[in-house]
């Protein structure tokens, strides 16, 4: 162990998490007709070509999916083709002489993989979309598409035409009341289009496509991108599992709701306009003083580069305003929208895979992105934006509080106790926990309900030291628990540990009765919650409204994601410090002549990484620490960490309240952890594109079993 004071002290593969959502344009023709005529990648039941034929297609989520790497298996097992999608998202293969049918397509990017297949190695179309990996796992054992080249290379009769055509016309058949809408026929496995907005791909554009494996079969959930006429309205969506003999079509579609989406070159263009403005020095992006650190403080007016105020609507940052906060930076209070502009670590920031993902009721758009910083760390996020003239502009919200809900799902591993790790799912109902002059919350309580979830409330309040409001057991201050995450659903990763994880953890908010995989599975993708603010100056009670990119997954979903995990060494010497210590890591005295001491420092001893990444799991993009102060508050403290990191120092982080003293001052503007304060929980998280927090806990404390 290093010392004591200087660390922490002494005393679907995403594969099979498949979340697929359209991106505005993609085009051409959308097939008149659905149909596989022979001869068409689709077509026929031939046995291994005699001469090379030549596989072509679209390969599109609405917008192109270029630069994705392309890869066509034979029936053998074997790479018959491999390309990168173009810009305009075509593909053409010449196969080999000899190539045995029949074939599997993907096409991987980042986190996200296509799929297609095709009964025939002859000339012809087969198109990779999101449609098309539906008929994939509808054709792939479990319903895993990423399973099937493996179950074609077993038994090469496990796809045919027919099947291939069978599935196709289910689920156009169940697409009908949106194609009625459209006026549109479309042939998603062959029919001929291109990624321009039209014909086939309009179609692409107005819908959002998850196929979720869960190791027995695939809950598919298909939401039309409809303009809802108010905050309340439901999304228009069919919900159903692989396997099932039929599909239930879509309810009707109004054709009113479908307003024509942000086409991929305005989302590109949006996206270019934002490289272009953090491509800029500091120096130039604002006119404030910068400071010895090189940042900058200041307000919307203080931005002053054309290539950044052009960004938002009317040409003016000062018209941007969310959750009640103006654009800006300030040396105190809660953070502010693009305070990125004002400092020089984002500057080359870059910014990409833009997803359309959903209208507001007044035509504004909800847009996803990911962004890169110039040292390669990435995450992912979102804002709103509004057309203007054929252009995208950012634009904020009308909500008062910054306050979201966003899916969960949570693996807690427990150093003490390896036989009650377990599995989490549910919604994390976020709110900041707003104060006044005198440190006090302006909130009594804030109710969250959502017409996906009828007969369940969930209420939030606020609890000293901690940054955002808790869930409560009985919807007043003396219920508060630990945080704002409520558990829907539970399960011991040790299948012989009796019982469920809510009787160990009476802390936490869980639902009762828990709901079952077929509850959850059920759940629209996008869920609309109403939040209701109870002030504690009385009045009005204000009410916004928050709707989810994306469910809360399944148990038997989430345990296929892989996880990041704590270093074996990290662990041993973990295991050392907290034996025998009930409340995980306790502080000693602070240390002002040392700014190293009583901080905590997640690497293990010589300065070598505290985690690892597998493959296929979500690296962390924050860190937080969870624990009790000398006076047996409990608080939060949490950084952003890099997605390259694999270690991290989290330093004391006071809370402006008359009841937290976890902190000691240790000199202007340094703190140091207080003696007596203690650490519990160790909490990392990460972000999918379509906003679900994947959550690893490390829990150090001594669980008292029921």
């Amino acid at each position: 162990m290093p010392h004591p004071t200087s660390r922490i002290p002494h005393a679907l593969s995403l594969a099979t998490l498949l979340i697929l959502g359209a991106c505005g344009g993609g085009g051409g023709g959308g097939g008149a007709g659905f149909a596989f005529p022979v001869g068409t990648g689709n077509g026929g039941t031939p046995p291994a070509a005699e001469s090379p034929g030549t596989l072509s297609g679209t390969v599109a989520t609405g917008a192109a999916f270029a630069g994705a790497a392309l890869t066509v298996f034979d029936q053998t097992g074997a790479k018959v083709c491999e390309v990168t999608v173009p810009a305009e998202g075509s593909y053409s293969c010449v196969l080999p002489a000899g190539t045995k049918a029949p074939l599997v397509i993907q096409a991987v990017r980042d986190d996200l993989t296509l799929y297609s297949t095709t009964a025939s190695a002859a000339t012809g179309t087969t198109n990779v979309t999101p449609l098309t990996t539906v008929v994939v796992a509808q054709l792939a054992p479990n319903g895993d598409p990423s399973k099937l080249a493996a179950a074609v290379q077993a038994d090469a009769g496990a796809v045919t035409a027919s099947a291939i055509s069978d599935k196709a016309a289910q689920l156009v058949a169940a697409l009908k009341p949106l194609l009625d809408a459209l006026n549109l026929s479309i042939d998603p496995m062959s029919g001929e289009f291109q990624a321009n907005g039209t014909g086939q791909d309009r179609v692409l554009d107005t819908v959002n496509v998850s196929v979720r494996p869960d190791g027995v079969a695939a809950n598919v959930e298909i939401t039309v991108k409809a303009q809802p006429a108010s905050e309340e309205s439901a999304p228009v969506s069919i919900v159903f599992r692989t396997g099932e003999s039929t599909i239930a079509p879509l309810p009707a579609v109004n054709v009113a709701t479908l307003v024509p989406p942000p086409t991929p070159a305005m989302v590109k263009d949006l996206l270019d306009r934002l490289n272009a403005c953090y491509a800029l020095p500091l120096n130039e992006r604002v006119d404030s003083t910068i400071g010895a650190d090189g940042n900058a403080f200041g307000e919307a007016a203080n931005v002053v580069a054309p290539a950044c105020r052009t960004l938002f609507v009317g040409d003016d940052p000062a018209s941007f305003v969310t959750a009640g906060l103006h654009i800006g930076r300030a040396s105190s209070g809660p953070r502010r929208p693009f305070e990125s502009l004002f400092r020089f670590g984002p500057t080359n920031l870059k910014h990409d895979r833009g997803n359309f993902e959903y209208f507001h009721p007044g035509g504004d758009i909800a847009l996803t992105y990911r962004w890169t910083d110039s040292v390669g760390n990435t995450d992912n996020d979102v804002f709103n934006a509004k057309i203007v003239n054929g252009a995208l502009k950012l634009t904020g919200n009308s909500n008062a509080y910054r306050a979201a809900v966003r899916p969960q799902q949570e693996l807690k591993d427990f150093l003490k106790h390896a036989n009650l790790m377990y599995h989490a799912a549910g919604y994390n109902v976020a709110v900041d926990n707003v104060l006044d002059g005198n440190g006090d919350s302006i909130f009594t309580k804030v109710v969250a309900t959502s017409s996906a979830l009828p007969g369940r409330e969930l209420v939030l309040v606020p609890r000293a030291g901690l940054t955002t409001l808790v869930l409560t057991t009985d919807g007043t201050p003396n219920g508060a628990l630990n945080s704002s995450l409520w558990r829907m659903a539970a399960r011991y990763v040790d299948p012989a540990q009796g019982g469920n994880p809510s009787s160990i953890e009476p802390g936490n908010l869980f639902a009762s009765p828990q709901f079952d995989d077929a509850q959850l599975g059920a759940i629209p993708d996008q869920a609309v919650w109403k939040l209701e603010f109870f002030l504690a100056a009385g009045g009005t009670n204000p009410v916004q409204y928050a709707r989810t990119f994306s469910r809360a997954p399944t148990l038997a979903e989430a345990m296929q994601l892989p996880t990041m995990d704590m270093t074996p060494a990290l662990r041993a010497e973990l295991m050392q410090e907290i034996d025998g210590v009930p409340r995980g890591i306790v502080f000693g005295a602070p240390v002002p002549s040392d700014p190293g001491a009583n901080n905590i420092d997640f690497s293990a001893e010589g300065n070598q990484d505290g985690w690892s990444v597998p493959s296929g799991a979500y690296a962390p993009t924050t860190f937080l620490v969870a624990g009790r102060g000398p006076n047996n508050n409990r608080f939060t403290d949490s950084i952003t960490v890099r997605t390259s990191a694999r270690k991290a120092v989290i330093y004391c982080q006071p809370v402006n309240s008359q009841s937290d003293n976890h902190c000691t001052s240790v000199g202007n503007n340094a703190y140091q952890y207080a003696q007596g304060s203690s650490v519990s929980s160790f909490i990392f998280t990460a972000r999918t594109a379509r906003q679900v927090d994947v959550r690893k806990n490390f829990e150090v404390w001594t669980v008292s079993m029921p």
